[in-house]
């Protein structure tokens, strides 16, 4: 998901001002600041969910590859349609040219 998001039919926006910032960095930001935990089910402090075994993943990346994550960034970035799998993606952009 991009920083600034706009809904399909346009009416809602999501921003994500923190989206650069490493998580790391806002854990210690938050503790400095002593901000309250303020318990969530649903923002992945569930232990099975993808997205846990995906940071767990990328951490052992990381450990090899220190720069893994703005590596990841970066090519989400540079994504060209007619690179995708998505024939439908491709075939919609070819008509828009």
């Amino acid at each position: 998901m991009p920083p600034k998001l706009f809904s399909n039919d346009g009416r809602s926006t999501v921003i994500r001002p923190l989206a650069y910032c490493a998580e790391r960095d806002i854990a210690r930001f938050a503790e400095a600041m002593r901000f309250p935990l303020i318990p969530c089910d649903l923002c992945g402090s569930q232990s099975e969910l993808q997205r846990v075994a995906m940071k767990r993943l990328v951490d052992g990346v990381a450990s090899q590859y220190p720069q893994v994550r703005a590596s990841l960034l970066a090519a989400m970035g540079n994504v060209k349609p007619s690179h995708l799998l998505d024939r439908n993606l491709h075939r919609a952009q070819v008509s828009a040219e």
